[in-house]
């Protein structure tokens, strides 16, 4: 267990927990410690210092991001992901101003959640791809540095193709059917984009490849007028 992984559940609902639970055991690089709807049981999880904590949104008698919160003036500092059926960009924007990693959804597909889930790990911030063009919203007064809009020259053609997808809430699943090449090869584009735009998550680089395309179709506009 000690390279694997460590998870901690969160959820009201005794199906979604099992599920979920079932769902991530079965993965050769996770262990999850326990699943719960227990505030005191979780704080013993807790104790057990996991790597990631798994929670929703819409829990009673207290929702997560009220848990969080609770969690984090106890001293807890857990990295969170919160795994909703809500796709409210206001409780994405909670959430995130909470201090989560990630904000998925439970209707993604399987794969995508556990593909979501180490990412989240490694240290990016992860939203479900129909998510991504509400978090671009929501990013789109922040003015992304001029070496950022410089280093999208960088970029080959093939990987502002990628981002292009990216920018578009597409997973690595899907760019890599929609392209046809390796999910692996997606994989590594995508580090080396982010690499490329010195960005640490993929949300970042959309926002700033939409802003690129703002800006230059509304300079071809204004020639055309």
């Amino acid at each position: 267990m000690n390279d694997k992984l460590k998870l901690v559940l969160v959820d009201d609902q005794c199906l979604c927990r099992r599920g979920l639970s079932e769902l991530l055991a079965n993965c050769y690089d996770f262990a999850v410690l326990g699943a719960t709807d227990n505030v005191a049981e979780l704080h013993q999880l807790l104790d057990q210092k996991p790597d990631l904590l798994i929670l929703d949104l819409r829990m009673k008698p207290m929702n997560g991001i009220t848990l969080l919160q609770q969690l984090r003036a106890d001293g807890y500092t857990t990295p969170a992901v919160m795994l909703t059926m809500s796709d409210s960009e206001v409780d994405m924007q909670n959430a995130i101003r909470a201090g989560v990693r990630g904000y998925l959804l439970k209707d993604m597909a399987p794969d995508d959640v556990v593909d979501a889930i180490r990412r989240i790990a490694a240290g990016e911030l992860v939203v479900a791809p129909a998510m991504t063009m509400k978090m671009i919203e929501m990013l789109r007064g922040d003015q992304p540095s001029q070496d950022a809009k410089s280093s999208l020259k960088l970029l080959t053609e093939r990987e502002r193709e990628i981002l292009q997808l990216l920018s578009r809430g597409e997973s690595n699943k899907a760019i890599a059917i929609t392209l046809k090449i390796s999910y692996d090869t997606v994989k590594q584009h995508v580090r080396h984009i982010l690499n490329k735009l010195n960005l640490s998550s993929r949300v970042k680089a959309a926002v700033l490849f939409t802003k690129e395309q703002e800006t230059h179709f509304g300079k071809d506009s204004s020639r055309n007028g």
